[in-house]
Order: C-alpha cells, then sequence, then structure tokens
C-alpha cells in the first residue's frame, strides 16, 4: 500500500506539473506558439509521462489547463461577488482586480481564454467545447450576483452576458493599447448601469 501511495503522488505531480506550466504557456503565447517540448522543459516533469496523462495530446492538455485555469477564475468572481451586497460594487471590484493582474504582467497576461478559444476554437472541438465550459461557468457566477442584487433570473443571464462582453472586450483593447482606460470605461459604465436596474 505504502508502494502504491508512494507511486501515485509523482503521478499526480507530473499531472499537474503540465497542466500549470500548459495555462502558463497558452495565456501568454497562445496555442500554436506552445509547443509540447516547450510544455515539458517548463512543467519539470518527465517527458515520458505526457502522453500518459494526456493521451490526447496537446489538445487534452489545452482543455486540462483552460478548465483549471477556469475553475480558479470562476471561484475568484464567486468570492467577489459574495464580498459585496450590491452588484454595482462586486463587478468595480472584479474589473479592478482584472486590471491590476493585466497591469502587473506589463499587459502580456490578459484573459486566460480568450487566447486560446480565438486561436484554436475553430480547428479544435476539444478546446472549442473546454472554452464554452469555462465561459459558461464564469456567466453562472456573474448570475449568482446579479440575482442576488434583485434581477430574476432572465435579467441576470442577459446583464451576465452583457458584463462578461464587454470585459471580456476591454481586456483586448487594454492589452492592444497598454493602459486599463478601456477596463475603466467598462467599470464605471457597468457599475452605472448595475444601479440603475438593481
Amino acid at each position: 500500500m505504502e508502494q502504491t501511495q508512494r507511486t501515485r503522488a509523482p503521478g499526480r505531480a507530473s499531472r499537474e506539473a503540465f497542466i500549470t506550466a500548459t495555462g502558463r504557456l497558452l495565456r501568454r503565447q497562445g496555442y500554436a506558439a506552445t509547443g509540447l517540448s516547450e510544455i515539458v522543459s517548463a512543467s519539470g516533469a518527465p517527458r515520458g509521462s505526457l502522453y500518459f496523462h494526456f493521451p490526447g495530446g496537446k489538445e487534452e492538455l489545452a482543455a486540462a489547463a483552460m478548465e483549471r485555469t477556469g475553475e480558479d477564475l470562476r471561484a475568484a468572481i464567486a468570492a467577489v461577488v459574495a464580498a459585496y451586497p450590491r452588484a454595482s460594487e462586486s463587478l468595480s471590484a472584479l474589473i479592478d482586480g482584472l486590471g491590476a493582474g493585466l497591469e502587473a504582467s506589463g499587459f502580456r497576461d490578459g484573459c486566460p481564454i480568450a487566447t486560446i478559444t480565438l486561436e484554436a476554437s475553430g480547428s479544435s472541438e476539444t478546446v472549442r467545447l473546454a472554452a464554452e465550459r469555462v465561459f459558461a461557468a464564469w456567466l453562472g457566477a456573474l448570475q449568482e450576483g446579479l440575482r442576488a442584487d434583485g434581477l430574476d433570473s432572465g435579467q441576470a443571464a442577459r446583464r451576465a452576458l452583457l458584463v462578461l462582453s464587454a470585459i471580456e472586450g476591454a481586456l483586448l483593447l487594454s492589452r492592444a493599447r497598454r493602459d486599463l482606460v478601456a477596463l475603466e470605461a467598462v467599470r464605471d459604465e457597468l457599475a452605472a448601469l448595475a444601479c440603475k436596474v438593481a
């Protein structure tokens, strides 16, 4: 039994290392520019274990990294939503947090899912489905906060789509311009909109 546990732990560590390294590389440089050799090198895990953990190769590994990163951000969205009683406050805090992360990365790290989705979802159903699941989870977390602030389910679903679309667009513009003007404008407009309706 002790031998089995010892064997499993390094295997689990290798899998986690591959997912972490892949998520970091995909976010910064995209799908096509990220090769398996680079992932192996960045992960520090044994090359031979890559296909053991991810028999579907790069597509499967990218989907796993997207879902891990997506879940981390979904949890962060849910925490921000839970921390503020009003949607206007939670949306402002969320956008400020995203802006701070973008600025800290030197405007290199935008949305961890958008980069891959734009590049690979047309050619990889595996990647497209992973992106769809991640975005649906983010929308669910946003909807929860909007419902708690007084919107009915239908209104919350539509407003969450508007919020996520605006934030994704603002992240892209902010990366291109290397400033936070677009994110700040979206923050202010969404906060004002939330105040009018809630």
